[in-house]
């Protein structure tokens, strides 16, 4: 038997239908149209929206009601998922596609709203951007929503889950591990299944005009393209966006929280919002791309029943370039310290340290093992370039390259990064990176406590890839 709320949305999807429909006949008749959208069908949706709210505000996990309630709401058509969400102008922005978003039940509705306020919680609005240079774009949002639908349920059929991705990868994925875990192992599945291992271009966003944004329509979800939107966010550092997220989770909690949600909030709220830039690279170190090498224990993805092709898994063989700047205001003793915890980094990894001098062009390049291969820095002042070591790494096909530098060069890279990840690490002297596009991320030269900061030459391995002593990786 039908009831009012379903009869009320089967009205609106109706209405929804004919506003795309509108659209699609202008479009052909005219060669471009802009949605029409009634003020009335608005105030409808969004009184079908606040049903929804009142919902989850009776429900145990009221939470995420008064979350909604302070969530600014809009309606967009050219989004390829029910909801989605964004940081627009000091305020969480939730946006509805009616068309997907009006084939759900009422619980399914709730889901979704949960879904997105999760990815809040878990930071992945941040997250995500450390991932973008080197993982492609499907990766990373299944690794997302794999994360945060596992507390879910009610989830709409297609929705990315554990199971889901296990069976049609062929994967054993485990539940509730870290978004870095997941992200890994995903996208060395797609690897697999890719004849061609260049994804550089499927990591990098399309870009669309601005203008023409209200002249698309999605009817179907995409997981490729559910969060496209972030790309829309207001400019804002992490430890802002983090000091307006806790003032939302303060005035969301009404009462007691289910315990994953207590963890989430917990973690978030302990977190020091940016990572040092050591952290950042131990983080880093885990995800790069990683060498390949043949295996007779998995059949090739494309060939399966060729049982003469073998299947392909990662070496995790580090490439790594380590860049110095030697034009810079970096002291020695600042450099030495650096490069010691690079060192102590890279320790459980089969890797292959290369060391750039550079100034305007390349002065020097030479390998190091340990700190007694550091050779003294060359006498030379020149002025800054940046672009000749990117040509390096292209050529020389690294997995990651760190740049230490005052910050000061060229306003942009004359040779664009390729398959690799950057890490621009700015003298504690230095004020911030010239260039407009980074490529990476722009980390400053901070020492941060440790127990132990010696080195010893047997921290250093080179006989392969351990799993001992790994940093654990919080959601």
């Amino acid at each position: 038997m039908e009831t009012y709320f379903d009869n009320q949305v089967k009205g609106l999807y109706e209405k929804a239908d004919l506003i795309i429909n509108d659209f699609f006949n202008a479009k052909r008749q005219y060669g471009h149209a802009q949605i029409n959208m009634p003020l009335e069908f608005k105030q409808e949706f969004f009184s079908l929206v606040d049903k929804v709210n009142l919902s989850l505000m009776e429900d145990k996990d009221n939470f995420y009601g008064y979350f909604l309630m302070q969530m600014s709401r809009e309606i967009r058509f050219d989004i390829s998922s029910p909801t989605a969400v964004n940081f627009k102008k000091a305020n969480y922005v939730l946006y509805f596609n009616p068309i997907i978003f009006l084939n759900l039940n009422l619980k399914q509705m709730e889901s979704t709203i949960k879904h997105e306020i999760l990815h809040v919680l878990s930071l992945h609005l941040i997250r995500a951007q450390e991932f973008k240079g080197g993982y492609s774009r499907l990766a990373i949002n299944m690794a997302m929503n794999i994360v945060v639908n596992t507390y879910l349920d009610y989830l709409p059929p297609y929705s990315m889950t554990l199971e889901w991705v296990n069976l049609n990868y062929s994967l054993t994925l485990l539940p509730f591990k870290p978004f870095e875990y997941y992200v890994e192992e995903i996208q060395t599945a797609l690897d697999l299944l890719e004849a061609d291992e260049d994804e550089a271009d499927d990591s990098i966003p399309d870009e669309d005009d601005d203008s023409n944004r209200d002249e698309k329509i999605e009817t179907d979800y995409n997981p490729e393209k559910t969060h496209d939107i972030w790309e829309d966010s207001s400019d804002i550092d992490e430890k802002t966006l983090q000091e307006f997220t806790e003032k939302f989770i303060d005035n969301a909690q009404k009462g007691s929280i289910p315990d994953y949600l207590e963890s989430m909030v917990s973690s978030l709220k302990n977190s020091k919002g940016e990572l040092p830039w050591n952290l950042y690279l131990k983080r880093l170190l885990g995800s790069v791309e990683s060498n390949k090498k043949k295996t007779i224990t998995r059949r090739n993805r494309r060939q399966p029943d060729r049982l003469d092709l073998r299947g392909q898994l990662r070496s995790h063989k580090a490439k790594i370039v380590v860049a110095l700047d030697i034009s810079g205001s970096i002291s020695d003793q600042e450099f030495n310290q650096a490069l010691k915890e690079v060192l102590a980094i890279v320790k459980n990894y089969n890797h292959e340290i290369t060391m750039i001098e550079c100034d305007n062009e390349i002065r020097r390049v030479y390998n190091i093992r340990s700190l007694k291969d550091i050779k003294d820095r060359l006498n030379i002042r020149g002025s800054t370039k940046f672009t000749p070591v990117f040509e390096y790494a292209n050529h020389h096909k690294v997995n990651l390259l760190v740049y230490f530098t005052d910050g000061k060069g060229e306003e942009k890279l004359l040779t664009i990064p390729k398959g690799y990840k950057t890490l621009w690490v700015i003298s504690g002297r230095g004020e911030k990176l010239s260039l407009k596009e980074a490529y990476g991320t722009v980390k400053k030269l901070k020492t941060i406590v440790t127990n132990d900061n010696t080195l010893k030459m047997t921290d250093v391995r080179s006989d392969g890839y351990s799993m001992n002593d790994q940093e654990s990786m919080h959601i």
